[in-house]
């Protein structure tokens, strides 16, 4: 449904929703003619009645699309702590700042401790793989299983190249027979138990359980 912000209430017609706030001009775009929330203003109102997921599929479209303004969500955080929903946004944006800053040694504990619980065979870590004489190297590798597990993040995975790269990697390991898999902090972290499952089905050379 089509909503719409004004500075005061009024009687709007059916198949609209009205919203009474007060807009500054660092928080209103003109698009053909018509005066329109910025992208962040957007989003920082939809956060009054969106889920959390729903927000997550808003905040990751503005990165794909790439969509920037001079008055970011953080600086409408600053300028509004109290509006409705802020508290989803900035606990987000908390979480998305602390798994970016995940470091590839946190993610490998935090791996080597999940597997420290289970009676699955230990990885050889950062082994060599050779394919079609070039060399990777691969988080975590069990030979006999011809299982890799890579262990992603978002520093280090996150770059226009290094998502050209792993997908080269991945698609050369694949065809050689080499099944990879990739694991990123949050799935270790939110839903460690179906990562196991998966993965030991995985050694054990089955289709992973449909969830």
């Amino acid at each position: 449904m089509p909503e719409v912000t004004r500075a005061t209430r009024c009687q709007l017609r059916s198949g609209l929703r009205s919203h009474c706030s007060a807009l500054r001009s660092d928080e209103v775009r003109c698009v053909n003619g018509i005066p329109v929330t910025s992208p962040p203003r957007t989003v920082f109102d939809v956060a009054a009645t969106a889920t959390v997921r729903e927000l997550e599929k808003a905040l990751n479209e503005m990165e794909v699309r790439g969509i920037t303004d001079e008055l970011s969500i953080p600086g409408l955080l600053d300028r509004y702590p109290r509006k409705r929903g802020a508290g989803k946004l900035k606990a987000l944006l908390a979480d998305e700042a602390a798994v970016r800053g995940v470091s590839r040694q946190e993610l490998e504990d935090r791996f080597a401790a999940l597997l420290d619980d289970t009676d699955l065979p230990r990885p050889q870590r950062n082994a060599a793989v050779a394919v079609r004489g070039r060399f990777f190297e691969a988080d975590c590798l069990w030979v006999g299983e011809r299982v890799i597990v890579e262990l992603d993040g978002r520093a280090a995975h996150g770059t226009r190249r290094a998502f050209e790269a792993d997908r080269e990697r991945d698609r050369l390991l694949q065809v050689d027979g080499w099944r990879v898999v990739r694991i990123t902090w949050r799935q270790l972290r939110d839903d460690a138990p179906a990562v196991l499952a998966d993965l030991r089905a995985l050694l054990r050379g089955a289709e992973p359980p449909t969830l």
